[in-house]
Order: C-alpha cells, then structure tokens, then sequence
C-alpha cells in the first residue's frame, strides 16, 4: 500500500478553495489502494500533520518538517519519521502551485503530483505563459504590463492600444482573485491599487465579448489525453471569484460545448500544444477565449493544479470522458510515481 502526503490549505488567497477542492479529494481517494496522511498548511505557511480534512489543526496536530534528500519528514515533538511514496498536492495560488511545493519535493527526492517546478511556475507566471504561447504562435489577448513600482498608467494611452474597456488581473493568481473590469482612469487606478495587493506585475489585457472554453489534460508527454471542450457560462460579466464559488451563483458549465468540431480540435490540439511546451505533467486545465464575432481562438491560462470542488471544470471534464472521480485520482498518483 502506497502512502499518499495530501497537502491542503495554504498561504494564498486561495486558501478555502483548497480545502473545498481538497475535501472531495479526500473522498474519492481508494483507501484500500494508498494510505493517506493529511497535511494541513495554515496561513503561515506551516505544515501540520492532521488527522483528516475536517480536523486541520487540532490538539493533536503536529508540525511537519522536511529532511531534505531524505525522502522524509520528521514529526515535530515525537521521535516520529514519515516516508510518503508521493505527494498529492491540492494547493490552489502562490506557494502552492507555482512550484515552491514542487521544488520541495525535488529537493526531498519525493514524487509530486503533477507538473514539475519549472512548468508550474512558467504556468503560474501569465506573462511567462503568453510569452511561450506567441514565440510559438499561439494566439494571445493583446496585453500590456504594469509593475508596482511604475507610476500609474494614463488611461486614454492605454485604451489606444488596447481599447477602452479592459481586464486588469494579477499576473500570478487564480479563482479571479484580485480581477477587474475598468473602463475610465479611476478604475484603473483601483484595479491596480487591489491587484497589487496580490502581485507585484498586474496585467492589463484587451477586453473582448468572448465565450469562455476549457480542455483538461491528462498524462506525461508523449502519452497524453485531452478532455472534450467545456464551457463555462457566468452569470456576469465575466467569471468572477463570486461566480465561481458563491452558493447562489447562476453561472453554469456546459459539457461538451456547443461549437464546431473543427473549433474543438483547435482547442485540443492548442491545449497539448502549450502543455507539452510548459513541460507539462500528470495534469493541467487550459483554458481559451472564442470571440464571438470572429471566431478567433485566445489562449487565456493553463492551470497546473485545477480545482476539484464541487463546481470545479476538470473533473467533470474526465467523468464526461468515463474516468470517474476515483479512477482519475488513481491515473494521477500512478502518472506521479510512474515519471
């Protein structure tokens, strides 16, 4: 029987999305197939050792600290040692999926789930994926770049170049965290503000009327797998945090979209495209803009740790497919330990 380290929680404003994501995780696991430790990371960035997804830190938890190229970690305050086979992270934003747990695991010489250090921080980093995307001529939103330490930006001269409404978004950020939609200098100016709070580079794209499209991919280069496309339809002007998670969203996900097959096969092949030019592994949800009016395909972000809550696109993408919840949790590890 494998063990499984299955991490949750973490320092990022993602946080509770983790632990949604995490919780179903938990619940599809084959427990006669691995055993599970849980891991519960706090907003501190401490790793405590708990007895389940619901217990995260209680009087019996115990801090968890690495010995590094040791395949190990040492149980704080016992003479306890733990050697997971494999880390399963379930870690959503910074210190999480943007390869500082990845980089760990390399260091402790332990598999991760997933992709490696390099790719999740390459997809994490939206610049460093748009950059990768247009020297390979992946179509892009045209965008441009404001770093925390510029001076505020004139809105009039941005709009010539990327029209009068735009998208400011942290560069290294999920769930839409910290994203707005401006179109006057006042906006901007409270975008940027918020947007900073969540990275120090701020991206501000063209906003475009777009449907909004999404590929699950499953596998290690050569050997990889894309989902059928699906399409999130938010109940506002654009998916939003509150879209997303918000009990009383409207928003709703389409599976399979409704487009053209020669669209979808764009898609398909435009998702194991940038995957496999990340260095992609194990798994990644990439997602896409369609123009309306056009039809032209945009490459948006490709997500290395995609959510599993309860609305979450990946995994209904697989089960669309026949890979249910546990098998696809199963083909993760062994892609993981296997690689």
């Amino acid at each position: 029987m494998q063990t499984v380290l299955l991490l949750f929680g973490g320092e990022s404003s993602e946080h509770e999305v983790s632990l949604a994501s995490a919780a179903n995780v938990s619940r599809a696991i084959d427990t006669d197939k691995f055993r599970v430790l849980y891991v519960f990371i706090d907003l501190l960035g401490q790793w405590w050792l708990v007895d389940s997804i619901v217990a995260k830190q209680s009087d019996t938890a115990r801090r968890l600290l690495p010995l590094l190229g040791q395949k190990s970690f040492s149980v704080e305050g016992t003479d306890d040692t733990i050697l997971p086979d494999v880390i399963l992270p379930i870690l959503h934003g910074r210190n999480g999926e943007d390869g500082s747990v990845q980089a760990l695991a390399q260091l402790l010489h332990i598999p991760i789930v997933g992709c490696s250090m390099t790719a999740s921080a390459a997809a994490m980093n939206k610049y460093i994926t748009k950059e990768i995307a247009m020297a390979n001529h992946i179509n892009i939103v045209p965008f441009g770049v404001h770093y925390a330490s510029d001076p505020l930006p004139d809105f009039e001269i941005v709009s010539k170049n990327l029209g009068t409404t735009l998208f400011v978004k942290p560069n290294s950020a999920g769930s839409s965290v910290g994203v707005h939609r401006v179109t006057s200098q006042d906006e901007l100016n409270t975008a940027l503000k918020d947007a900073h709070q969540h990275d120090e580079i701020v991206l501000m794209e063209k906003a475009i009327d777009a449907r909004e499209l999404e590929v699950g991919v499953l596998g290690n280069y050569p050997n990889i797998m894309m989902s059928v496309v699906g399409e999130i339809k938010p109940e506002g002007t654009f998916y939003s945090y509150e879209s997303k998670y918000d009990k009383t969203s409207a928003s709703e996900v389409m599976i399979p979209a409704e487009i053209a097959s020669e669209i979808s096969d764009q898609l398909r092949q435009q998702a194991g495209q940038i995957f496999h030019l990340l260095g992609g592994r194990g798994m990644a949800r990439v997602d896409f803009f369609i123009d309306k009016e056009t039809q032209q395909i945009y490459l948006n972000e490709v997500n290395t740790i995609p959510g599993f809550t309860d609305i979450s696109m990946y995994p209904k993408l697989w089960e669309q497919a026949g890979i249910g919840y546990v098998e696809l949790i199963d083909r993760l590890i062994d892609l993981a330990v296997s690689s």
